[in-house]
């Protein structure tokens, strides 16, 4: 192989590689009951640039 094929192979790669989507997950827990009207929750995020997390937590108080 020459090397502007080289070249041109890992320019293609690179390329490639930026132009894939990432994964972006979507996971919901939900506990608390459809017919309480005011369930109790706790939420909260964190952001680190490139990935961020946001946990929403809810249940139901007797």
């Amino acid at each position: 192989m020459t090397d502007r094929r080289k070249w041109a192979i890992a320019a293609l790669t690179a390329v490639a590689i930026v132009a894939m989507r990432h994964p972006t997950p979507n996971i919901r827990l939900l506990t608390h009951d459809i017919g309480d009207p005011r369930p109790h929750r706790v939420q909260a995020a964190v952001d680190l640039g490139l990935v961020g997390v946001s946990v929403l937590y809810t249940w139901t108080a007797r």
